[in-house]
């Protein structure tokens, strides 16, 4: 069980898991994610930590085969710049190691961007707090969980 699922289950949302044997090779856990759980890729997104020019986290919820666009973020989140966050701040914040980041079940709820084109669908899937685990759920939902707005942020 890890932090995300316990929140799902505390807030009663409907969601499913889905597991694969990760590969510790694998360059892309989203891409890994696609391909080992035959998914569309389209659907399956993943969960960046960013840093902005004032120092602050928030987190960007992206598809896994679309770069973040920074510019994009950075406009969206009402600051000059943003880069990635560095790996360390981004475990310690989050709970979560890199290529297991959930969105949901986080130490500290950042301010979270989901990617509009998730809006299309009925479900996505996002990291279920560790590498090999996904979670399956509305957007909706993931959105009223994490406080997130939708925007478009994908290069």
């Amino acid at each position: 069980m890890t932090p995300a699922i316990n929140q799902l289950k505390q807030q009663k949302k409907i969601f499913s898991t889905h597991q694969y044997q990760h590969d510790t090779n694998s360059q892309s856990f989203g891409v890994e994610a696609v391909e080992k759980l035959s998914l569309n890729a389209e659907q399956v997104f993943k969960t960046l930590v960013i840093c902005t020019d004032t120092n602050h986290l928030a987190v960007a919820i992206v598809p896994v085969m679309f770069k973040l666009n920074l510019k994009a973020m950075a406009k969206t989140l009402k600051v000059k710049k943003v880069k990635m966050a560095d790996a360390n701040r981004v475990e310690a914040s989050t709970g979560y190691v890199l290529g297991g980041v959930s969105p949901l079940g986080q130490k500290k709820l950042l301010t979270t961007v989901i990617d509009a084109s998730a809006e299309k669908f009925q479900h996505i899937y996002v990291s279920g707090g560790r590498r090999g685990l996904e979670i399956e759920l509305s957007p909706q939902d993931l959105a009223t969980m994490c406080r997130a707005t939708f925007a478009n942020i994908t290069a």
